[in-house]
């Protein structure tokens, strides 16, 4: 193995590692969350939405601005470990939390830290060749997958032992570990000396616009986790089982990115992203139309997969379909609009749930999904 390619697997592997790490921590809270937000600081459904899809678009415009950034100044590293700090100590601000307004600058600093995305993603293609690349990104989803998985365990065991506020402040322990392994064992190579003359849209290629389109027509109707969490309460689950359904869809999708990845180095991109918005239509359908806890169970197991599927896939095609020297400029801007459309999708769903029942936010996504399929038979990939 050559010196080139030791260096290329120990940047893959650190950044999956601090991937678990960080994603520990986050899931330490995240099964708590829509319910720590309503039950104990009093807020509904439809501030619920807002405050999670606040947090989903900040999530795009920081890797945007990151993005482009990091293109301009040839640095990733200092974005990375960055955005892992801001995400522990946004965990340490909601342990001090006493009311649903406390928890937005918080929520604007956790998400914030997304800033380390789309210069990460960057980093990863940019080592990666055609025939790993799905791979990589496939790995990177499994260690995030799988630092939630244990994440989800510690919030099971500690929970009732520890309550919101020390849970809160032990979840921001895995994020400072990972920004300092980004700090000491990352490398990053001597930035170019050549003179960046920036980023616009029309140096995007109609098939990127097109996918970009149709990725935000499907965000739109994909609205946050939440949603299935509280909607598995109503139905009949005890509180104390809703982790339980978030570590059931977890480990799913942690234990089949890394086949997706790797399969969409054989058989292209396409192919998995449209079997995800399948998954992601059978969970819509089953949430419509059955109400027992078995099919409940049945559409988590869909999440998993759909979730497996797209998340490192997607990101393999967009880093693809990008010209080289805008890659963390394009991701951003692919994340940034992809995630500016989680805000109205989360608010709108959960106005759609409060005036219309729990029904109804389902039957928009299943129409949303269903559109977006078409069209990305439209978008050329590169033959295999």
């Amino acid at each position: 193995m050559s010196l080139l390619n030791k260096e290329e697997k120990k940047t893959v592997r650190t950044f999956a590692l601090a991937s678990f790490l960080n994603d520990l921590g986050s899931d330490i809270i995240y099964p708590i969350w829509p319910i720590f937000v309503t039950s104990v600081l009093g807020a509904n459904m439809a501030i619920l939405g807002f405050i999670d899809g606040l947090g989903e678009a900040l999530v795009s415009i920081s890797q945007a601005i990151s993005g482009y950034a990091s293109d301009k100044l040839r640095r990733r590293k200092v974005f990375i470990w960055t955005g892992y700090v801001f995400g522990a100590v946004s965990r340490v601000g909601y342990a001090f939390s006493t009311a649903w307004h406390h928890l937005v600058p918080f929520r604007i600093l956790d998400r914030a830290g997304k800033i380390r995305g789309a210069p990460r993603d960057a980093m990863i293609a940019d080592v990666s060749s055609n025939e790993n690349r799905g791979r990589n990104f496939g790995l990177l989803r499994t260690m995030d997958n799988l630092g939630a998985v244990l994440g989800i365990i510690v919030c099971l065991v500690f929970f009732p032992i520890l309550g919101y506020k020390n849970l809160f402040i032990l979840a921001s322990i895995p994020s400072f570990l990972a920004a300092l392994l980004v700090i000491f064992i990352i490398k990053e190579t001597k930035a170019e000396t050549r003179i960046y003359k920036g980023f616009r849209i029309k140096d995007l290629s109609n098939n990127f616009k097109l996918f970009l389109f149709l990725s935000a027509i499907f965000a739109f109707g994909s609205f946050s986790y939440s949603f299935l969490l509280v909607f598995s309460k109503s139905v009949g689950f005890e509180i104390f089982f809703v982790p339980v359904l978030y570590l059931l869809f977890t480990f799913i999708a942690s234990v089949f990115s890394l086949p997706a990845g790797k399969l969409s180095d054989r058989i292209g991109r396409k192919p998995l992203i449209m079997v995800s918005y399948v998954f992601w239509a059978v969970v819509c359908f089953i949430f419509i139309y059955f109400k027992s806890i078995e099919a409940i169970l049945i559409a988590f197991i869909f999440y998993g997969l759909h979730k497996g599927a797209l998340e490192p896939v997607q990101k393999t095609f967009v880093s693809e379909l990008a010209p080289q020297q805008h890659r963390a400029s394009a991701l951003g801007t692919f994340q940034m609009v992809v995630g500016l459309c989680a805000l109205p999708a989360s608010a709108f769903a959960g106005l759609l749930w409060d005036s219309f029942g729990i029904e109804a936010p389902f039957c928009i996504s299943l129409a949303l999904t269903f559109i977006s399929f078409v069209l990305l038979f439209f978008v050329r990939q590169e033959k295999r």
